[in-house]
């Protein structure tokens, strides 16, 4: 059984950084494509940010270029989300997510293309 969970979400002051964390178990992450998305009340979950199985390819939303960036620890079976400059606009639950047998290379930025989902962690970004 695929489990992914997901850690280091919390409260953080506007400017501020955080790291998340995404932990599998069950799969071999360095066999999947990955993202990360969020999602705050009423809204639709949104794609964050993506990386293709091999890593060479990331996808990031426009919102969060230059501040938030993917990368992966194969040793640990764990992909991370470092967010710097963090803005209130911020907030939300942060999902990680894994595609199994992507092509090679492509990244996926829509959730509909991914099978396996974490339980999310919340990021709150307020003074």
């Amino acid at each position: 059984q695929v489990q992914l969970v997901e850690s280091g979400g919390g409260l953080v002051q506007p400017g501020g950084s955080l790291r998340l964390s995404c932990a599998a178990s069950g799969t071999t992450l360095s066999f999947n494509a990955m993202g990360w998305f969020r999602q705050t009340p009423g809204k639709e979950r949104e794609i964050v940010g993506a990386m293709s199985r091999n890593g060479d390819s990331t996808y990031y939303t426009d919102s969060v270029k230059g501040r938030f960036t993917i990368s992966r620890d194969n040793a640990k079976n764990t992909v991370y989300l470092q967010m710097n400059s963090l803005k209130p606009e911020d907030t939300a639950v942060y999902y990680c997510a894994a595609k199994r047998f992507p092509n090679y290379g492509v990244y996926y930025n829509r959730k509909d293309e991914y099978d396996y989902w974490g339980q999310g962690t919340q990021v709150t970004v307020s003074s």
